[in-house]
């Protein structure tokens, strides 16, 4: 059972996006709203790294930069997305070359690539998209390519590293209030999931927009807000 009501969530999410509403808040882009989390009772040198991903239920980042790796038939179905892509030969002129790989993997926040190539890809490339925690996810000529890159759009990824926060995309300011309760109530319960002693090891939530910033612990029983744009809440 989450130790995060949804009404605690609820509350905090109408006011960032209230917050975010005001004209003098107003921005050239759609703001991301970003969830991090603060653990705690982790040893990041002694105890296992974990890693998941799940898929929310409405799409965090509808501009995510996707690229495809594809064969003749899959490029032909990426130009009519008009989702951009490469072939067998650019991916050769890249030559393992590591700087190169490294340029294309910070270009594109995804890849998808043909099933008939997955396999090629590290003879291709090298490691250098692993490394980076981006590499190819499989579609095959059956599956309908534009639902495949939705559902890598709407796939979001924890892994615990060196330091003791994560940060990750659950969704941005023009998402109604539902779709971003749910995507975040789903987040948190995964992560927590994912943790060995659960909420035990949450330190502390944040829900983040460009301009609006929300602190949440595992149990809110109180409510402060601050002004110049910051929302928190506190135990």
């Amino acid at each position: 059972m989450s130790k995060l009501p949804t009404s605690t969530v609820r509350a905090q999410v109408k006011d960032v996006l209230e917050q975010s509403a005001k004209p003098e808040n107003k921005r050239n882009f759609v703001e991301t709203v970003e969830l991090q989390i603060g653990l705690k009772n982790y040893d990041p040198q002694r105890d296992k790294r974990f890693s998941g991903t799940i898929k929310l239920p409405h799409v965090p980042r509808p501009r995510m930069a996707l690229c495809l790796l594809g064969d003749a038939a899959d490029i032909d179905r990426a130009k009519l997305m008009g989702l951009e892509f490469m072939s067998v030969e650019d991916l050769k002129k890249l030559n393992k070359n590591k700087k190169l790989v490294k340029k294309l993997a910070k270009k594109y926040d995804a890849f998808v690539a043909s099933e008939a190539l997955i396999k090629q890809i590290p003879r291709l490339l090298g490691p250098g998209l692993s490394k980076a925690g981006k590499f190819p996810t499989p579609v095959s000529h059956s599956e309908d390519l534009e639902k495949k890159t939705t559902e890598v759009k709407s796939t979001i990824k924890f892994q615990l590293k060196k330091v003791l926060c994560l940060a990750v995309a659950v969704g941005h300011v023009t998402m109604s209030e539902d779709e971003l309760v749910a995507n975040i109530m789903l987040a948190v319960n995964f992560l927590v999931s994912l943790l060995k002693k659960n909420w035990q090891n949450v330190k502390s939530l944040h829900i983040k927009s460009t301009m609006v910033v929300m602190h949440a612990h595992a149990t809110p029983t109180e409510f402060l807000l601050i002004f110049e744009r910051e929302l928190v809440m506190v135990v």
